[in-house]
């Protein structure tokens, strides 16, 4: 199986790596079109500001491509939130495919938000052998409201997507790369879809 990971510069490429290694996968970090055309599977990482990543994503072409992609794709984290319409963060337009507006925690929270979070109400294969209420690892400033997307939910202020699924488009906003077994089972999963 081929694993395309989208380089653009703000990424937690090598823990994304290493978790795919424990469960016996390579992940080439590439740019390529054509290389990212041609997985079987793509991961979409992120780690960083909002406004100057989609601003590589749009330099380097990645953003007329992201949607054009019919395999299985996964956003992680700030990749997920770059899937969304837009983002408060730097007022930065997104990809488009989720459609919801991502915006900032409440100033009445500690932000970042970072550490381990519970996920609720979990739906699709992508979630398959995860129990309700598992804990994974959180580090997020801004969040993706609840909408038609949400495939799970996380608690920090209130209620909002943990993760997100349209189509062929998955996101989700904690590190499965960071979260342990269960976090791996989640990366799992979304390479047998």
């Amino acid at each position: 199986m081929k694993i395309a990971i989208i380089d653009y510069g703000a990424g937690n490429i090598k823990s994304i790596q290493f978790a795919l290694q424990r469960l016996g996968y390579k992940g080439i970090l590439t740019s390529d079109v054509k290389e990212i055309k041609l997985a079987d599977k793509v991961i979409f990482p992120g780690v960083g500001e909002a406004s100057s990543a989609m601003q590589k994503l749009r330099d380097s072409g990645l953003d007329n491509l992201i949607p054009t992609l019919t395999q299985p794709v996964l956003g992680i984290c700030l990749g997920m939130q770059l899937l969304c319409n837009g983002t408060e963060e730097g007022t930065t337009k997104g990809i488009g495919i989720f459609n919801i507006d991502v915006i900032k925690f409440s100033s009445q929270v500690k932000v970042p938000q970072i550490g381990w979070n519970t996920i609720s109400n979990l739906k699709t294969g992508l979630f398959s052998e995860i129990s309700e209420n598992e804990f994974m690892y959180t580090v997020n400033s801004f969040f993706a409201p609840l909408c038609d997307n949400t495939i799970a939910e996380t608690d920090y202020n209130g209620n909002y997507s943990a993760a997100l699924k349209k189509d062929n488009f998955y996101g989700v906003q904690f590190h499965p790369e960071k979260s342990g077994n269960s976090g791996e089972k989640i990366l799992e999963n979304f390479l047998k879809l």
